[in-house]
């Protein structure tokens, strides 16, 4: 891929992201993190509702049929890792709240289209089994 091609899908996904945030501010999710990086994968978002954490994996392709495909099981375990780090690293914020369960959303985003939020597309367990490691 030439690096024109690579700026423009770049900010296409930063674009998304930017999308995806604002539709889940409106439903009510607070932003807790984004593009959270650790070695073992990347989470685009971290939000939060009532008691519920998820970590969302957000998708933009140029049509439905695309961005689902780009949901594979290899995807899932390096976003699920990746939660576990950022639990660990954030378990004091979350300790006053042990009632809280956690789930791997993802949000599609198509030009043209509302951004379409797959809530639990990936369960986890509850917040006691999360933090010691799933």
């Amino acid at each position: 891929m030439s690096t024109a091609k690579r700026r423009r899908a770049y900010g296409f996904g930063l674009r998304a992201e930017a999308l995806a945030a604002l539709w889940l501010r409106l439903k009510g999710w607070r932003i807790l993190d984004r593009r959270f990086r650790s070695g073992a994968g990347e989470i685009d978002l971290i939000v939060r509702r009532g008691g519920v954490v998820a970590f969302v994996e957000v998708k933009a392709r140029p049509d439905p049929a695309a961005a689902e495909a780009a949901l594979t099981e290899h995807q899932r375990r390096r976003t699920l890792q990746a939660a576990q780090i950022w639990i660990g690293r954030h378990a004091a914020r979350l300790a006053p709240d042990s009632d809280l369960s956690f789930r791997l959303d993802v949000m599609l985003v198509v030009p043209g289209r509302l951004p379409r939020h797959i809530a639990g597309a990936w369960e986890i367990a509850s917040a006691e089994t999360a933090r010691k490691g799933w």
